[in-house]
């Protein structure tokens, strides 16, 4: 298991700390997500998997895909664990999963609760391989990704990462700032 702490990359947001376990099995990646965020910072509408979920407070996990397609996916999640998830070779040529597909991740929202002013969540994910173009006999030998917080319409917009991501203004779509997940 790795532990990853995700950081403010585009301002200064201080009032938003989230820690994330990645747990790595031979047919899946697993993620764990611990948040704690300002009042101002916490938003939840989303209610169907396929909405615009980074518009919430949300966690995501991008991953290099496991075929030849040379593309990534996406997976993006708010604190009820409602998904959006697409794959593609960049931003704009993305394929939106099907309905099926939503049905293979496994999400176990932990509720979200207010303390000291802070709104408390967590969210557990299961992701399987396949939906990353891996066949059912899949070897992994490296998965790349990275791994995000942002509330696109949250009182207070925030924007964090695992990894460094060497852009002016927040821009997830950059698997070329994807890291190595896979343990050593």
């Amino acid at each position: 298991m790795q532990i990853f702490y995700l950081r403010p990359r585009w301002n200064n947001t201080f009032s938003v700390s989230v820690g994330a376990s990645v747990e790595i099995y031979e047919n899946a990646i697993e993620v764990d997500f611990a948040v704690r965020e300002a009042c101002n910072c916490f938003c939840q509408s989303k209610e169907q998997d396929g909405e615009a979920v980074c518009q919430d407070s949300c966690v995501e996990v991008f991953l290099r895909m496991l075929d030849s397609s040379g593309g990534y996916a996406n997976f993006e999640f708010n604190s009820k664990g409602v998904c959006y998830a697409a794959r593609g070779k960049d931003r704009q040529n993305r394929t939106e999963l099907s309905k099926s597909e939503y049905a293979k991740i496994t999400r176990k929202p932990g509720g979200v609760s207010i303390e000291d002013g802070f709104y408390r969540w967590t969210l557990a994910v299961q992701i399987p391989f396949t939906l990353l173009g891996a066949a059912e006999d899949f070897k992994l030998f490296q998965l790349e990704g990275n791994l995000y917080k942002c509330a696109d319409l949250a009182a207070q917009p925030h924007y964090l990462s695992a990894f460094p991501i060497n852009t002016p203004k927040p821009d997830f779509h950059r698997p070329d700032f994807f890291k190595d997940f896979t343990p050593y």
